[in-house]
């Protein structure tokens, strides 16, 4: 039996202010930020994350990484040397850890021109102290980071744009040295995690399939291409988006264009216990991006202003605005 996981805090940046929102049970509709936090004078942020005490908060900007206390407070901050000129192509990323002790920061310095490799690197949440230090052979636009539900281990997928996709897990036990391992592909971008934390989901780069794969070795256990979901390989794809809208069934996305020149996508589910595709998932949404599965049969979408709109099967609120659709988490842009 999968233990109840704590209330997800998700962070959404809203005219320059971080806002942050706890997915508690029984909470649908539009979303009340929990706490709003200031970032310093002259900052703006790339990524952020709130603790779940919501005392503090973490964000990147295009230098640095930075810690603030509620009250807007600083903890600690540490400056990415040296300093970037490039103002695009690069964003640095943040996660905590989940027991909080731990801060990951993804830098693509390869990107922001400061003569290296891009690093992974692990602060003490407490005090910014760098813990580990992993250099890559990257040289990636941004990443997105998965937190293990179960281990604690931690998952970046860093977009590389026309160049492909890396995945590496990070691990780090009690007064032991962090280890990190890279996947052996160049072509999978990493989606979701199973609420459990027994599977993840990838999606090939060139957007051909959807694959599953187990956790921690990364051994695929089925495969669906564009053609399994009854569409044209040669002119529809598999886009970047969906997960686990529980821990029996995922989402996957369908997108492609019309004869008309009209853009489309399509929801589908899958079966993750048997390896059997489901039925459409119909749901109000502005672009393939915007739907984000929660993994305990819920999900969010964009709303008025950019606050989330928590919604279920069971319960759901009349349709927001759709907001604009963000960049692809592949490092590139959306087809």
């Amino acid at each position: 039996m999968i233990p109840e996981p704590p209330p997800k805090v998700i962070t959404r940046l809203r005219d320059g202010r971080i806002h942050a929102y706890v997915v508690g049970p029984d909470v649908y509709g539009t979303l009340e930020p929990a706490v709003v936090f200031q970032p310093r004078d002259g900052e703006e942020v790339v990524a952020s994350v709130v603790r779940r005490d919501l005392e503090r908060v973490v964000y990147t900007t295009l230098n640095g990484v930075v810690c603030l206390t509620r009250a807007g407070d600083l903890v600690w901050a540490s400056d990415f040397e040296p300093r970037s000129d490039v103002p695009h192509g690069h964003r640095p990323g943040c996660v905590l850890s989940r027991d909080g002790r731990t801060v990951w920061v993804y830098r693509p310095d390869a990107m922001a021109g400061r003569g290296g490799g891009d690093q992974w690197i692990v602060h003490d949440a407490d005090n910014g102290v760098v813990l580990a230090r992993c250099e890559l052979e990257t040289v990636g636009h941004g990443a997105s980071h998965h937190v293990h539900p179960v281990d604690g281990s931690i998952y970046l997928d860093i977009g590389e744009g026309q160049d492909g996709s890396v995945i590496l897990r990070g691990t780090v036990g009690v007064d032991s040295e962090p280890e990190f391992v890279t996947y052996p592909w160049q072509d999978r971008c990493l989606i979701d995690l199973a609420p459990s934390g027994r599977q993840f989901m990838t999606v090939d780069h060139g957007q051909a399939d959807v694959a599953f794969h187990d956790h921690p070795n990364g051994d695929v256990l089925f495969t669906f291409p564009v053609e399994a979901f009854g569409y044209d390989p040669e002119e529809s794809f598999v886009e970047w988006s969906g997960g686990y809208l529980s821990e029996d069934t995922a989402i996957v996305t369908l997108g492609g264009e019309s004869q008309d020149e009209e853009e489309w996508f399509r929801h589908h589910l899958v079966d993750v216990r048997t390896g059997t595709l489901g039925g459409e998932f119909t749901v109000e949404a502005g672009n393939p991006y915007e739907l984000v599965p929660l993994g305990d049969g819920s999900w969010l979408t964009g709303g008025p202003g950019g606050a989330p709109v928590r919604w279920s099967s069971a319960q759901q609120p009349s349709a927001p605005p759709h907001p604009a659709a963000p960049t692809s988490p592949c490092g590139g842009q959306q087809p």
